[in-house]
């Protein structure tokens, strides 16, 4: 596996890394095939979250049959104070059975607001700086969906490293990785495939891999089929030719700006309704010719998109800022006459 440093922290990770985010929705078995894998395939860098509910527990029972040596591990908060983070720190600690974690950041920093309570007197940052000296953490990184507020972190100069959405659509990040790289910062990216919003994964991968800024890429798997798929390009990695940069292209263009990146973090609906899989069936219906599949997996849901009573609890939620009221009434528009006429 191509390794890369991980700017001032020294770690020399894999060009390819593990994305916490889908195991939620795996069991534990799963779990324990997709670290066997990883291994396997020469990964080396596992990134998580508190917010990924049982995540952590999962990585950290994997771990224990697999061996914890084999990995850099970084996990997130989304708290901000001192007292709020240092809780979160000790129970990353135990949810990953480890006695110290690589890399602690900061998760979804989304305002200049939150990033000054964070270096406040009674900040979170000052947590991670005291369990650093505990020899709890080893390194400190935030991670945000803000240009702005990561541009910010890069001139006053306190992180080791950044996370940052980056893919062919949503590839602002470039000029901020430039950034990163010239201050010595690791940058991790999140959202290479967009969500598994692209048809050619690999192609969109090794987009994102060209970028000699980036220190490693963290596609979220939730499958051995995925790890080997995606592990390919870390472990024999070519640049695109001519022809698979325009068959990419082309894929962005249909996919344009306002789409699902599937993360979740509009959830939970209070009418119980997936919003991420409501999208994905959408796209799948619209973009890749699979009309009847796709109808077939929007009946088998048991809420979908017509149940919403548009109480906007998923919009403040969601990182990109979706009119995800305004998209569910368009998949509803789209499926229910087709349900209607299967009746």
């Amino acid at each position: 596996m191509k390794k890369r440093t991980l700017g001032k922290t020294g770690l020399e990770v894999s060009l390819i890394g593990f994305g916490g985010i889908p195991i939620q929705r795996c069991n534990q078995w799963d779990v324990d095939e997709i670290i066997e894998n990883l291994i396997e395939e020469g990964v080396n860098f596992i990134d998580t979250a508190r917010a990924y509910t049982n995540s952590e527990e999962m990585i950290g029972e994997a771990l224990k049959k697999w061996g914890r040596e084999n990995f850099y591990l970084a996990t997130k908060t989304p708290k901000l104070t001192y007292d709020d983070v240092m809780a979160d720190v000790k129970i990353s600690l135990e949810e990953l059975q480890t006695s110290c974690i690589d890399l602690y950041q900061f998760h979804n920093c989304k305002t200049n607001e939150s990033y000054e309570i964070i270096m406040g007197p009674h900040g979170g940052y000052a947590a991670l700086i005291d369990a650093q000296k505990k020899g709890l953490i080893k390194h400190i990184g935030i991670t945000s969906h803000s240009y702005e507020v990561l541009d910010r972190v890069l001139d006053e100069g306190h992180f080791e490293t950044i996370q940052f959405p980056y893919n062919i659509v949503e590839n602002r990040g470039t000029t901020l990785f430039e950034k990163a790289n010239a201050k010595n910062v690791g940058v991790i990216v999140m959202k290479p495939l967009a969500g598994g919003a692209f048809i050619h994964s690999n192609y969109a991968l090794r987009w994102v891999a060209e970028n000699a800024n980036i220190s490693t890429l963290i596609p979220g798997m939730d499958s051995v089929k995925q790890v080997l798929a995606n592990t390919l390009v870390g472990n024999d990695f070519t640049p695109l030719n001519v022809e698979e940069r325009k068959i990419l292209e082309a894929d962005a263009k249909a996919l344009g700006k306002t789409f699902c990146r599937r993360c979740g973090y509009c959830s939970p609906c209070p009418q119980g309704i997936d919003i991420p899989m409501q999208f994905i069936v959408e796209g799948y219906y619209r973009r890749y010719n699979l009309e009847e599949w796709a109808l077939d997996r929007y009946n088998s849901f048991a809420s979908n998109a017509s149940d919403c009573i548009e109480c906007g609890e998923c919009e403040p939620r969601c990182p990109y800022n979706l009119p995800i009221r305004e998209m569910l009434k368009k998949t509803s528009a789209l499926f229910d006459p087709l349900v209607e006429r299967q009746k």
